[in-house]
């Protein structure tokens, strides 16, 4: 069996960001394969400990990637500021006889240092097209967990587990091991609060993540952190406005400053995405929204909405309202330029991390989230068939059937891109629904 086959047979995905099946990505051959080990979103601190714990695993992980797409190098992608991390992960490479192959290169403490094509251009100088992916230059990217799990396929362990930080405004801040469908009310009580209906929880980071409804949802392959604020927080009340009356509000208030623009990390990166283009677009009620394309262009990092705008606006609400009416029209933008290079200005406006968590409130919980060891013990656990980008999971168990932990529950459609998905933990299957599997265990 090869590497593409045991990676789809163990459901490996994306762990973070849309959850993209990892075996689609080794399909073709490339120069570099990346490790975004960025982790650019604050307060998460998953990747930099996973690096420290399981340095070989995640060497070996990536090598064995790199090799199976024909890549000339291999990097590992790191902010400078782990010294510790990456005087390990360096001598780990050079013990393990990677030192001609593999490097560790540092990368600046700032925001969104992990988002794809920025990490590209930080760590080989080129510029992903617009609208294309790093295959185009060359390059496949994959994290640090992703990189643990092809390892752990290649002993033919599939994903049951994830890793993820709670943290925010709550007495323990941890890092911990989770099993795939636990239910996030239940992860939640570790962090030490005693009234849950006091807080709100952002799923994920705290600049991309976004506001959960309620606590009645689990735990999939890419939940990477919880964040937990006082309901009256800036960054709760910022993100809970809808999408209408973000609308309304920047209709009426956008001054045209060109902010949002000139601080976007796309922009400077020699995209043509200009967040302040759409906001006029929205203030003059432009009904064609084929001028309006470029909004397609952005990878919503959220920066414009919660860092750049000096009136206190929603860009980034705004591009998303107009990509959902792009989608409806099925428009979709046809870049001009075949060429890209970064903005002059690029350097002089790059956004340092401690600043950004300054603005947005953050800088009294800005610290670390151990890893915790945790005896999960559930009653229930409810495993989505659509964790992932694609089509969902196929169940190939049915009620009444006792499951082992890493037994195959879900398959790929047929001709389809998908992910597989598998049972964390033993128990008895008691419902099946078109969303997820639910087993009893024990």
């Amino acid at each position: 069996m090869d590497l593409v086959q045991q990676i789809k047979e163990a459901g490996v995905i994306g762990a973070g960001g849309a959850g993209f099946p990892t075996h689609a990505k080794f399909t073709a051959k490339a120069e570099y394969i990346l490790l975004n080990g960025a982790e650019c979103e604050p307060l998460l601190r998953v990747d930099q400990q996973l690096m420290e714990r399981f340095p070989d695993e995640i060497i070996n992980g990536l090598a064995a990637a790199g090799r199976y797409i024909e890549a000339r190098k291999a990097v590992i992608g790191i902010k400078g500021k782990h010294k510790e991390v990456i005087a390990l992960l360096r001598a780990r490479i050079d013990a393990l006889g990677l030192a001609g192959y593999m490097e560790v290169m540092e990368l600046r403490d700032m925001y969104p240092a992990g988002d794809e094509q920025v990490l590209v251009y930080e760590l080989t100088k080129r510029v992903v097209p617009e609208t294309s992916i790093p295959l185009k230059v060359g390059c496949v990217v994959i994290n640090a967990e992703t990189a643990l799990n092809i390892y752990k396929a290649m002993a033919g362990q599939p994903v049951t587990e994830t890793y993820l930080t709670i943290a925010g405004d709550i007495p323990r801040r941890m890092t911990v091991k989770v099993p795939v469908g636990m239910a996030i009310r239940d992860v939640l009580q570790q962090c030490g609060i005693t009234n849950p209906d006091d807080y709100a929880v952002i799923d994920g980071g705290p600049m991309m993540g976004s506001v959960l409804s309620g606590l009645d949802g689990f735990v999939s392959k890419k939940s990477k952190g919880y964040i937990l604020l006082k309901k009256d927080h800036f960054l709760i009340r910022k993100k809970s406005v809808s999408v209408e009356r973000a609308r309304v509000i920047s209709k009426t208030a956008c001054e045209q400053c060109r902010m949002c623009t000139d601080l976007c990390p796309r922009y400077l990166l020699g995209h043509n995405m200009q967040p302040h283009k759409i906001m006029r677009a929205l203030s003059y009620q432009l009904a064609d929204v084929k001028e309006q394309q470029i909004a397609q262009l952005c990878c919503e990092c959220n920066l414009c909405e919660l860092f750049s705008c000096p009136a206190n606006l929603h860009p980034r609400s705004v591009n998303k309202f107009y990509k959902q009416k792009l989608a409806e029209q099925g428009l979709r933008y046809q870049p001009v330029t075949i060429e890209y290079k970064p903005r002059a200005a690029r350097d002089y406006r790059l956004l340092p991390s401690k600043r950004l968590v300054a603005k947005i409130g953050l800088t009294a919980f800005d610290k670390p989230a151990p890893m915790t060891a945790v005896d999960w013990r559930p009653e229930y656990i409810s495993i989505g068939l659509r964790q992932h980008i694609g089509a969902p999971a196929i169940p190939v168990v049915a009620v009444g059937d006792q499951v082992q932990a890493g037994q195959l529950i879900g398959k790929i459609p047929d001709n389809s891109l998908g992910a597989a998905v598998h049972a964390s933990l033993n128990g008895t299957v008691t419902e099946i629904t078109d969303n997820s599997i639910v087993i009893k265990v024990g």
